[in-house]
């Protein structure tokens, strides 16, 4: 299974209180609590977000199915009408 942790630490100079710190892409065959706990205990001061890497979409415009990462924005994908109205 594909997760892909990131990485928030506090910083008091920014809006929201934190500031995204890095992504890391791991490969596991660990189920996900077992992953995200993993990477609480090793980056303690920080907050950390356990994510699957891919997902399952639908394309708007033909119905079928695809797979994408969780980030791509919707601009980019073609599971969004605006991707297909540029």
């Amino acid at each position: 299974m594909d997760y892909t942790v990131e990485l928030y630490k506090r910083d008091g100079r920014t809006k929201s209180g934190e500031r995204f710190v890095r992504k890391i892409d791991v490969t596991v065959t660990s189920p996900h609590d077992a992953v995200l706990a993993h990477y609480q205990a090793a980056y303690s001061t920080y907050r950390v977000e356990l994510h699957e890497t891919y997902v399952t979409r639908k394309n708007i415009l033909s119905g079928e199915e695809f797979v994408e990462r969780y980030d791509t924005p919707s601009y980019c994908s073609a599971s969004s009408e605006s991707f297909w109205s540029m």
